[in-house]
Protein backbone atom coordinates (compact mmCIF):
# COMPACT_ATOMS: atom_id res chain seq x y z
CA UNK A 1 0.00 0.00 0.00
CA UNK A 2 2.79 2.41 0.92
CA UNK A 3 4.58 1.78 -2.37
CA UNK A 4 1.41 2.48 -4.31
CA UNK A 5 0.87 5.71 -2.43
CA UNK A 6 4.49 6.71 -2.93
CA UNK A 7 4.03 6.17 -6.66
CA UNK A 8 0.92 8.36 -6.57
CA UNK A 9 2.96 11.02 -4.79
CA UNK A 10 5.55 10.92 -7.57
CA UNK A 11 2.83 11.49 -10.13
CA UNK A 12 1.55 14.47 -8.16
CA UNK A 13 4.97 16.06 -8.27
CA UNK A 14 5.21 15.52 -12.01
CA UNK A 15 1.82 17.10 -12.70
CA UNK A 16 2.42 20.21 -10.61
CA UNK A 17 3.46 23.20 -12.66
CA UNK A 18 6.97 24.40 -11.90
CA UNK A 19 5.72 27.87 -10.92
CA UNK A 20 3.54 26.40 -8.17
CA UNK A 21 6.41 24.94 -6.16
CA UNK A 22 6.97 27.19 -3.15
CA UNK A 23 8.74 25.86 -0.09
CA UNK A 24 9.83 27.58 3.09
CA UNK A 25 12.65 27.28 5.55
CA UNK A 26 11.32 28.50 8.87
CA UNK A 27 13.84 28.33 11.73
CA UNK A 28 13.29 29.68 15.24
CA UNK A 29 16.06 32.04 16.42
CA UNK A 30 16.32 30.44 19.85
CA UNK A 31 19.83 29.03 19.46
CA UNK A 32 22.73 28.86 17.06
CA UNK A 33 22.12 27.29 13.65
CA UNK A 34 22.72 23.54 13.85
CA UNK A 35 23.15 20.49 11.64
CA UNK A 36 19.48 19.52 11.52
CA UNK A 37 18.41 22.99 10.45
CA UNK A 38 21.16 23.12 7.82
CA UNK A 39 20.02 19.79 6.33
CA UNK A 40 16.37 20.94 6.26
CA UNK A 41 17.35 24.22 4.59
CA UNK A 42 19.42 22.40 1.97
CA UNK A 43 16.73 19.86 1.07
CA UNK A 44 14.12 22.62 0.72
CA UNK A 45 16.50 24.62 -1.44
CA UNK A 46 17.31 21.62 -3.68
CA UNK A 47 13.66 20.68 -4.02
CA UNK A 48 12.72 24.23 -4.99
CA UNK A 49 15.57 24.68 -7.48
CA UNK A 50 15.14 21.25 -9.05
CA UNK A 51 11.46 22.00 -9.67
CA UNK A 52 11.97 25.59 -10.81
CA UNK A 53 10.27 26.90 -7.69
CA UNK A 54 11.01 29.36 -4.91
CA UNK A 55 12.43 29.14 -1.39
CA UNK A 56 10.97 31.50 1.21
CA UNK A 57 12.89 32.31 4.40
CA UNK A 58 10.67 32.82 7.44
CA UNK A 59 11.97 33.53 10.94
CA UNK A 60 9.59 32.09 13.54
CA UNK A 61 10.37 34.47 16.39
CA UNK A 62 7.11 34.60 18.34
CA UNK A 63 8.87 33.10 21.38
CA UNK A 64 9.83 36.50 22.78
CA UNK A 65 11.84 35.20 25.71
CA UNK A 66 14.11 32.81 23.78
CA UNK A 67 14.38 34.55 20.39
CA UNK A 68 17.58 36.62 20.09
CA UNK A 69 18.82 38.92 17.29
CA UNK A 70 22.24 37.23 17.35
CA UNK A 71 20.61 33.88 16.55
CA UNK A 72 18.77 35.42 13.60
CA UNK A 73 22.06 36.86 12.33
CA UNK A 74 23.67 33.45 12.73
CA UNK A 75 20.91 31.78 10.69
CA UNK A 76 21.33 34.25 7.82
CA UNK A 77 25.14 34.13 7.93
CA UNK A 78 25.10 30.32 7.95
CA UNK A 79 22.76 30.09 4.97
CA UNK A 80 24.91 32.54 3.02
CA UNK A 81 28.05 30.60 3.98
CA UNK A 82 26.48 27.40 2.64
CA UNK A 83 25.45 29.16 -0.58
CA UNK A 84 21.72 28.62 0.05
CA UNK A 85 19.83 31.53 -1.49
CA UNK A 86 16.17 32.39 -0.98
CA UNK A 87 13.77 34.25 -3.28
CA UNK A 88 11.66 35.92 -0.58
CA UNK A 89 12.21 37.02 2.98
CA UNK A 90 13.27 36.92 5.61
CA UNK A 91 9.74 37.36 6.94
CA UNK A 92 9.44 37.71 10.72
CA UNK A 93 6.44 36.26 12.52
CA UNK A 94 6.80 38.91 15.22
CA UNK A 95 5.83 41.48 12.58
CA UNK A 96 2.71 39.56 11.52
CA UNK A 97 0.73 39.48 14.79
CA UNK A 98 -2.25 41.41 13.35
CA UNK A 99 -2.62 38.78 10.61
CA UNK A 100 -2.76 35.93 13.13
CA UNK A 101 -5.17 37.89 15.31
CA UNK A 102 -7.70 38.19 12.49
CA UNK A 103 -7.69 34.44 11.90
CA UNK A 104 -7.89 33.67 15.63
CA UNK A 105 -10.96 35.90 15.95
CA UNK A 106 -12.48 34.15 12.93
CA UNK A 107 -12.13 30.73 14.58
CA UNK A 108 -13.51 32.05 17.89
CA UNK A 109 -16.52 33.68 16.22
CA UNK A 110 -17.28 30.50 14.26
CA UNK A 111 -17.09 28.38 17.42
CA UNK A 112 -14.12 26.39 16.08
CA UNK A 113 -11.90 27.67 18.86
CA UNK A 114 -12.59 28.75 22.44
CA UNK A 115 -11.05 30.34 25.50
CA UNK A 116 -9.83 27.84 28.09
CA UNK A 117 -9.58 29.03 31.71
CA UNK A 118 -8.19 25.82 33.22
CA UNK A 119 -5.16 26.53 35.40
CA UNK A 120 -1.83 24.72 34.95
CA UNK A 121 -2.50 22.96 38.27
CA UNK A 122 -5.90 21.70 37.06
CA UNK A 123 -4.43 20.50 33.78
CA UNK A 124 -1.62 18.65 35.55
CA UNK A 125 -4.09 16.99 37.93
CA UNK A 126 -6.19 15.82 34.96
CA UNK A 127 -3.06 14.58 33.22
CA UNK A 128 -1.98 12.53 36.22
CA UNK A 129 -5.48 11.11 36.67
CA UNK A 130 -5.67 10.02 33.01
CA UNK A 131 -2.23 8.44 33.14
CA UNK A 132 -3.25 6.64 36.30
CA UNK A 133 -6.11 5.09 34.35
CA UNK A 134 -3.71 4.07 31.60
CA UNK A 135 -5.07 6.39 28.94
CA UNK A 136 -3.28 9.01 26.84
CA UNK A 137 -3.37 12.39 28.62
CA UNK A 138 -5.42 14.83 26.51
CA UNK A 139 -7.50 17.89 27.35
CA UNK A 140 -11.05 16.85 28.29
CA UNK A 141 -12.81 19.86 26.73
CA UNK A 142 -14.09 21.33 30.01
CA UNK A 143 -14.24 24.89 28.61
CA UNK A 144 -15.30 23.96 25.07
CA UNK A 145 -18.96 24.95 25.49
CA UNK A 146 -18.35 28.24 27.30
CA UNK A 147 -20.11 31.01 25.30
CA UNK A 148 -17.69 33.45 23.67
CA UNK A 149 -19.28 36.56 25.21
CA UNK A 150 -19.10 35.05 28.68
CA UNK A 151 -15.44 34.15 28.08
CA UNK A 152 -14.67 37.72 26.99
CA UNK A 153 -16.25 39.06 30.18
CA UNK A 154 -14.10 36.75 32.29
CA UNK A 155 -11.00 38.00 30.45
CA UNK A 156 -12.04 41.64 31.05
CA UNK A 157 -12.16 40.86 34.75
CA UNK A 158 -8.52 39.74 34.58
CA UNK A 159 -8.91 35.97 34.41
CA UNK A 160 -6.17 34.17 32.49
CA UNK A 161 -7.07 32.06 29.47
CA UNK A 162 -5.50 30.43 26.44
CA UNK A 163 -7.18 29.74 23.10
CA UNK A 164 -7.84 26.12 22.18
CA UNK A 165 -8.81 24.67 18.80
CA UNK A 166 -11.61 22.12 18.74
CA UNK A 167 -10.34 18.81 17.38
CA UNK A 168 -13.15 16.73 15.93
CA UNK A 169 -12.60 12.96 16.30
CA UNK A 170 -11.80 11.58 12.86
CA UNK A 171 -9.10 9.89 10.82
CA UNK A 172 -6.69 12.28 9.08
CA UNK A 173 -4.93 10.87 6.01
CA UNK A 174 -2.16 12.43 3.97
CA UNK A 175 0.43 11.24 1.48
CA UNK A 176 3.87 11.98 2.83
CA UNK A 177 6.35 12.74 0.04
CA UNK A 178 8.93 10.54 1.79
CA UNK A 179 6.92 7.96 3.70
CA UNK A 180 3.81 7.38 1.62
CA UNK A 181 0.36 7.06 3.20
CA UNK A 182 0.06 8.29 6.80
CA UNK A 183 -2.99 8.09 9.04
CA UNK A 184 -3.69 9.78 12.38
CA UNK A 185 -6.58 9.24 14.80
CA UNK A 186 -7.45 12.72 16.11
CA UNK A 187 -9.37 11.33 19.06
CA UNK A 188 -5.94 10.72 20.60
CA UNK A 189 -4.98 14.39 20.31
CA UNK A 190 -7.58 16.39 22.20
CA UNK A 191 -8.27 20.11 21.80
CA UNK A 192 -4.91 21.80 21.26
CA UNK A 193 -3.71 25.20 22.42
CA UNK A 194 -3.17 27.52 19.44
CA UNK A 195 -2.54 30.85 21.22
CA UNK A 196 -1.76 32.25 24.64
CA UNK A 197 -4.01 35.19 23.74
CA UNK A 198 -4.97 37.15 20.62
CA UNK A 199 -1.53 38.76 20.51
CA UNK A 200 0.49 35.59 21.12
CA UNK A 201 -0.14 32.78 18.63
CA UNK A 202 1.52 29.41 19.13
CA UNK A 203 3.51 27.38 16.61
CA UNK A 204 0.85 25.16 15.04
CA UNK A 205 -1.47 28.08 14.37
CA UNK A 206 0.99 30.68 13.09
CA UNK A 207 2.67 28.27 10.64
CA UNK A 208 -0.67 27.29 9.12
CA UNK A 209 -1.60 30.94 8.57
CA UNK A 210 1.84 31.78 7.19
CA UNK A 211 1.93 28.80 4.84
CA UNK A 212 -1.42 29.92 3.41
CA UNK A 213 -0.55 33.61 3.19
CA UNK A 214 2.81 32.84 1.59
CA UNK A 215 1.26 30.34 -0.86
CA UNK A 216 3.48 27.48 0.32
CA UNK A 217 2.90 24.35 -1.76
CA UNK A 218 5.21 21.85 -0.01
CA UNK A 219 6.41 21.61 3.58
CA UNK A 220 9.65 19.61 3.92
CA UNK A 221 10.85 19.18 7.49
CA UNK A 222 12.18 16.70 10.05
CA UNK A 223 10.12 13.70 11.08
CA UNK A 224 10.16 14.92 14.69
CA UNK A 225 7.56 17.48 13.56
CA UNK A 226 5.23 14.88 12.04
CA UNK A 227 2.89 14.77 15.11
CA UNK A 228 2.04 18.40 14.31
CA UNK A 229 0.89 17.56 10.79
CA UNK A 230 -2.67 16.33 11.59
CA UNK A 231 -3.26 19.39 13.80
CA UNK A 232 -2.13 21.68 11.01
CA UNK A 233 -4.25 19.87 8.42
CA UNK A 234 -7.31 20.26 10.64
CA UNK A 235 -6.57 23.96 11.10
CA UNK A 236 -6.25 24.34 7.32
CA UNK A 237 -9.66 22.73 6.92
CA UNK A 238 -11.24 24.89 9.64
CA UNK A 239 -9.89 28.08 8.06
CA UNK A 240 -10.84 27.06 4.52
CA UNK A 241 -7.23 26.85 3.33
CA UNK A 242 -5.84 24.54 0.67
CA UNK A 243 -3.88 21.63 2.08
CA UNK A 244 -0.14 21.72 1.43
CA UNK A 245 1.90 18.61 0.64
CA UNK A 246 4.13 17.32 3.43
CA UNK A 247 7.41 15.45 3.39
CA UNK A 248 9.19 14.42 6.58
CA UNK A 249 12.93 13.89 6.53
CA UNK A 250 14.58 11.10 8.57
CA UNK A 251 16.18 12.01 11.87
CA UNK A 252 19.94 12.54 11.99
CA UNK A 253 21.40 9.94 14.36
CA UNK A 254 24.72 9.37 16.07
CA UNK A 255 27.04 6.48 15.24
CA UNK A 256 25.18 4.22 17.70
CA UNK A 257 21.84 5.14 16.03
CA UNK A 258 20.71 7.12 19.07
CA UNK A 259 19.79 10.80 19.10
CA UNK A 260 22.65 12.92 17.80
CA UNK A 261 24.80 14.19 20.66
CA UNK A 262 27.65 16.69 20.81
CA UNK A 263 30.05 13.76 20.88
CA UNK A 264 28.73 12.69 17.46
CA UNK A 265 28.63 16.15 15.95
CA UNK A 266 25.52 17.97 17.24
CA UNK A 267 27.22 21.33 17.49
CA UNK A 268 26.35 24.59 15.80
CA UNK A 269 27.35 25.28 12.23
CA UNK A 270 29.50 28.18 13.39
CA UNK A 271 31.66 25.71 15.34
CA UNK A 272 32.35 23.79 12.14
CA UNK A 273 33.08 27.02 10.31
CA UNK A 274 35.54 28.02 13.04
CA UNK A 275 37.22 24.63 12.84
CA UNK A 276 37.91 25.21 9.17
CA UNK A 277 35.35 23.10 7.36
CA UNK A 278 34.56 24.36 3.87
CA UNK A 279 30.98 25.12 2.77
CA UNK A 280 31.41 22.94 -0.33
CA UNK A 281 32.34 19.95 1.83
CA UNK A 282 29.50 20.64 4.23
CA UNK A 283 26.90 20.86 1.46
CA UNK A 284 28.18 17.60 -0.05
CA UNK A 285 28.03 15.93 3.37
CA UNK A 286 24.58 17.24 4.32
CA UNK A 287 23.07 16.01 1.06
CA UNK A 288 23.89 12.41 1.97
CA UNK A 289 22.22 12.69 5.38
CA UNK A 290 19.04 10.99 4.24
CA UNK A 291 19.38 11.19 0.45
CA UNK A 292 21.17 8.95 -2.01
CA UNK A 293 21.50 9.46 -5.77
CA UNK A 294 21.43 5.72 -6.38
CA UNK A 295 24.95 5.71 -7.87
CA UNK A 296 28.51 5.32 -6.59
CA UNK A 297 29.20 9.02 -7.06
CA UNK A 298 30.22 10.73 -3.80
CA UNK A 299 31.41 14.20 -4.81
CA UNK A 300 28.67 16.69 -5.68
CA UNK A 301 28.76 20.43 -6.19
CA UNK A 302 25.68 22.44 -5.29
CA UNK A 303 24.75 22.63 -8.97
CA UNK A 304 25.18 18.86 -9.30
CA UNK A 305 22.82 18.36 -6.38
CA UNK A 306 20.19 20.66 -7.88
CA UNK A 307 20.21 18.56 -11.07
CA UNK A 308 20.22 15.18 -9.30
CA UNK A 309 17.98 15.80 -6.28
CA UNK A 310 14.57 14.20 -6.04
CA UNK A 311 12.41 13.82 -2.94
CA UNK A 312 11.67 10.20 -3.94
CA UNK A 313 15.29 9.29 -3.19
CA UNK A 314 15.11 10.52 0.40
CA UNK A 315 15.30 7.53 2.73
CA UNK A 316 12.83 6.71 5.50
CA UNK A 317 15.32 5.36 8.04
CA UNK A 318 17.54 7.54 10.23
CA UNK A 319 20.61 9.18 8.69
CA UNK A 320 23.91 8.47 10.47
CA UNK A 321 26.13 11.46 11.15
CA UNK A 322 29.67 10.35 10.33
CA UNK A 323 32.21 12.97 11.34
CA UNK A 324 35.02 11.01 9.69
CA UNK A 325 33.18 11.23 6.35
CA UNK A 326 32.74 14.98 6.75
CA UNK A 327 36.42 15.41 7.54
CA UNK A 328 37.40 13.22 4.57
CA UNK A 329 35.27 15.33 2.23
CA UNK A 330 36.74 18.49 3.71
CA UNK A 331 40.26 17.25 3.00
CA UNK A 332 39.24 16.49 -0.57
CA UNK A 333 37.94 20.00 -1.13
CA UNK A 334 40.99 21.56 0.56
CA UNK A 335 43.28 19.68 -1.84
CA UNK A 336 41.38 21.16 -4.75
CA UNK A 337 41.92 24.73 -3.59
CA UNK A 338 44.72 26.74 -5.14
CA UNK A 339 47.58 27.53 -2.77
CA UNK A 340 46.55 31.18 -2.88
CA UNK A 341 42.95 30.37 -1.91
CA UNK A 342 44.10 28.11 0.90
CA UNK A 343 46.47 30.75 2.25
CA UNK A 344 43.66 33.31 2.37
CA UNK A 345 41.49 30.85 4.33
CA UNK A 346 44.38 30.17 6.73
CA UNK A 347 45.19 33.83 7.45
CA UNK A 348 42.56 34.26 10.22
CA UNK A 349 44.38 31.60 12.28
CA UNK A 350 47.55 33.73 12.45
CA UNK A 351 48.61 37.18 13.67
CA UNK A 352 47.72 40.06 11.36
CA UNK A 353 51.39 41.03 11.05
CA UNK A 354 52.42 37.71 9.54
CA UNK A 355 54.41 37.62 6.27
CA UNK A 356 51.87 36.21 3.81
CA UNK A 357 54.42 34.94 1.28
CA UNK A 358 56.40 33.13 3.98
CA UNK A 359 53.16 31.66 5.34
CA UNK A 360 52.19 30.53 1.83
CA UNK A 361 55.46 28.58 1.53
CA UNK A 362 54.87 26.93 4.92
CA UNK A 363 51.29 26.03 4.04
CA UNK A 364 52.40 24.49 0.74
CA UNK A 365 54.11 21.69 2.69
CA UNK A 366 50.78 20.64 4.23
CA UNK A 367 48.35 21.29 1.38
CA UNK A 368 47.94 17.60 0.57
CA UNK A 369 47.52 16.39 4.14
CA UNK A 370 45.38 19.15 5.66
CA UNK A 371 41.88 18.03 6.69
CA UNK A 372 40.63 21.13 8.50
CA UNK A 373 41.84 24.70 8.05
CA UNK A 374 42.11 25.11 11.84
CA UNK A 375 44.85 22.46 11.94
CA UNK A 376 47.27 24.69 10.05
CA UNK A 377 48.35 26.76 13.06
CA UNK A 378 49.65 23.76 14.99
CA UNK A 379 51.18 22.18 11.89
CA UNK A 380 53.33 25.15 10.84
CA UNK A 381 53.87 26.95 14.16
CA UNK A 382 57.58 26.01 14.19
CA UNK A 383 58.20 28.20 11.16
CA UNK A 384 57.32 31.26 13.23
CA UNK A 385 59.19 30.54 16.46
CA UNK A 386 62.56 32.06 17.36
CA UNK A 387 63.46 29.03 19.45
CA UNK A 388 61.97 25.54 19.53
CA UNK A 389 61.27 23.60 22.71
CA UNK A 390 61.46 19.80 22.66
CA UNK A 391 63.14 16.95 24.55
CA UNK A 392 66.69 16.08 23.47
CA UNK A 393 65.78 12.37 23.31
CA UNK A 394 63.58 13.14 20.32
CA UNK A 395 66.71 13.79 18.27
CA UNK A 396 68.08 10.27 18.78
CA UNK A 397 67.58 8.01 15.76
CA UNK A 398 66.70 4.42 16.70
CA UNK A 399 69.90 2.62 17.85
CA UNK A 400 72.05 5.72 17.62
CA UNK A 401 73.46 7.44 20.68
CA UNK A 402 74.00 11.11 21.51
CA UNK A 403 77.57 11.19 20.26
CA UNK A 404 76.61 9.69 16.89
CA UNK A 405 73.73 12.16 16.50
CA UNK A 406 76.02 15.08 17.42
CA UNK A 407 78.49 13.89 14.81
CA UNK A 408 75.71 13.67 12.18
CA UNK A 409 74.48 17.16 13.03
CA UNK A 410 78.03 18.60 12.86
CA UNK A 411 78.55 17.08 9.44
CA UNK A 412 75.07 18.25 8.32
CA UNK A 413 75.95 21.83 9.28
CA UNK A 414 79.21 21.64 7.34
CA UNK A 415 77.50 20.22 4.24
CA UNK A 416 74.65 22.73 4.29
CA UNK A 417 77.03 25.64 4.89
CA UNK A 418 78.78 24.69 1.65
CA UNK A 419 75.53 24.27 -0.30
CA UNK A 420 75.25 26.91 -3.02
CA UNK A 421 71.83 27.91 -4.35
CA UNK A 422 69.40 27.28 -1.47
CA UNK A 423 66.63 25.18 -2.94
CA UNK A 424 65.15 21.80 -2.13
CA UNK A 425 66.95 20.03 -4.99
CA UNK A 426 70.41 21.16 -3.88
CA UNK A 427 69.63 20.59 -0.19
CA UNK A 428 68.49 17.04 -0.90
CA UNK A 429 71.50 16.25 -3.10
CA UNK A 430 73.94 17.45 -0.41
CA UNK A 431 72.26 15.51 2.41
CA UNK A 432 71.72 12.29 0.48
CA UNK A 433 75.45 12.27 -0.34
CA UNK A 434 76.22 12.71 3.38
CA UNK A 435 73.83 9.90 4.31
CA UNK A 436 75.53 7.56 1.86
CA UNK A 437 78.91 8.49 3.32
CA UNK A 438 77.72 7.75 6.89
CA UNK A 439 75.89 4.65 5.72
CA UNK A 440 72.61 5.42 7.54
CA UNK A 441 70.04 7.72 5.95
CA UNK A 442 67.93 7.89 9.11
CA UNK A 443 70.89 8.98 11.28
CA UNK A 444 71.22 12.10 9.09
CA UNK A 445 67.63 12.94 8.22
CA UNK A 446 65.80 12.12 11.49
CA UNK A 447 67.73 14.50 13.76
CA UNK A 448 67.75 17.10 10.98
CA UNK A 449 63.96 17.06 10.71
CA UNK A 450 63.47 17.14 14.48
CA UNK A 451 65.99 19.98 14.88
CA UNK A 452 64.15 22.03 12.27
CA UNK A 453 60.57 21.34 13.42
CA UNK A 454 60.81 20.27 17.06
CA UNK A 455 58.13 17.67 16.30
CA UNK A 456 57.89 13.90 16.18
CA UNK A 457 55.99 14.20 12.88
CA UNK A 458 56.22 17.00 10.35
CA UNK A 459 56.88 17.72 6.70
CA UNK A 460 60.11 16.40 5.13
CA UNK A 461 63.45 17.96 6.18
CA UNK A 462 64.40 19.11 2.68
CA UNK A 463 61.15 21.02 2.25
CA UNK A 464 61.36 22.55 5.75
CA UNK A 465 64.95 23.66 5.22
CA UNK A 466 64.08 25.35 1.94
CA UNK A 467 61.26 27.36 3.54
CA UNK A 468 63.26 28.27 6.68
CA UNK A 469 66.22 29.50 4.66
CA UNK A 470 69.91 28.74 5.09
CA UNK A 471 70.63 30.95 8.10
CA UNK A 472 67.68 29.76 10.21
CA UNK A 473 68.30 26.13 9.26
CA UNK A 474 71.91 26.17 10.42
CA UNK A 475 71.01 28.07 13.60
CA UNK A 476 68.46 25.40 14.57
CA UNK A 477 70.99 22.64 13.95
CA UNK A 478 73.42 24.43 16.25
CA UNK A 479 70.74 24.75 18.93
CA UNK A 480 70.03 21.00 18.63
CA UNK A 481 73.71 20.22 19.28
CA UNK A 482 73.62 22.44 22.40
CA UNK A 483 70.49 20.64 23.59
CA UNK A 484 72.27 17.28 23.26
Amino acid sequence: MIEAVAETTKQKLVFKTQESVRVRFAPSPTGYFHIGSARTALFNYLFAKHNGGALILRIEDTDKERSKPEFTEDIIESLKWLGIEWEEGPYFQSERISIYKNYLEKLLEEGKAYYCFCTPEELEAKRQEQMGRGIAPIYDGKCADLPLEEAKEKIKKGENAIIRFKILPKKVHFNDLVRGKIEFDTSLIGDVAIAKDLETPLYNFSVVVDDYEMKISHVIRGEDLMPNTPKQILLQEALGFNRVEYGHLPLILGSDRSKLSKRDGATSLRDYRDEGYLPEAFINFLAFLGWNPGTEKEIFTLNDLIKEFSIEKVQKSGAIFNLEKLTYLNGFYIRHLSLGELTELCLPYFDKEINKEYLKKAISLYHERLKKISEIGELVDYFFKDKLEYESELLIWKKSNKEEVKDSLDKTIKVLSETGDWNMKNIEASLVALAEEIGDRGRVLWPLRVALSGKKASAGPFEIAEVLGKEKTIKRLQEAIKLL
